[in-house]
């Protein structure tokens, strides 16, 4: 299924339950948050987020402790500890986090291409790996 279709679901669900969501993204580079924001009445449920691509992003946007700043990404612990971050931090309903390798080749961890973390923290606490066993970034992006 595409983002943007993905988004639409989202932002319907959102609204109708007058809930909030930040994002906090890696590997996809501002895509979640896009396909969110591209849907007509965003402003009433996304708040704000942004890429988190480095660990001196963590340190910087996140106000992570070094311990978790200096963490491994790309593992549901850190997609966990990060959708809370951004949680608490933009006060929303639902805090959002992603982090991988979105290819060709593997991250610095070693994970391969297509390897990618998820995790939500709100009502619910959940997180999630997925493998797409493809080393195409634009298919990793982007479906």
């Amino acid at each position: 299924m595409q983002l943007t279709q993905l988004g639409n679901k989202l932002g319907i669900l959102l609204k109708n339950n007058k809930e909030t969501v930040s994002i906090a993204e890696s590997s996809s580079g501002g895509l979640i948050s896009a396909a969110l924001l591209s849907i007509p009445g965003a402003s009433s449920y996304f708040v704000g987020g942004g890429i988190i691509y480095t660990q001196e992003a963590r340190r910087e946007l996140l106000n992570l402790p070094k311990e978790i700043a200096t963490m491994r990404a790309a593992t549901e612990e850190y997609a966990a500890l990060v959708a809370q971050a951004i949680q608490k931090k933009m006060n929303t309903t639902w805090g959002l986090s992603e982090s991988g390798a979105s290819g060709p080749s593997d991250n610095r961890y070693g994970d391969d291409a297509g390897h990618v973390c998820v995790a939500v923290s709100g009502p619910v606490k959940k997180s999630v790996t997925f493998e797409t066993s493809s080393n195409s970034r634009e298919e990793n992006s982007f479906e």
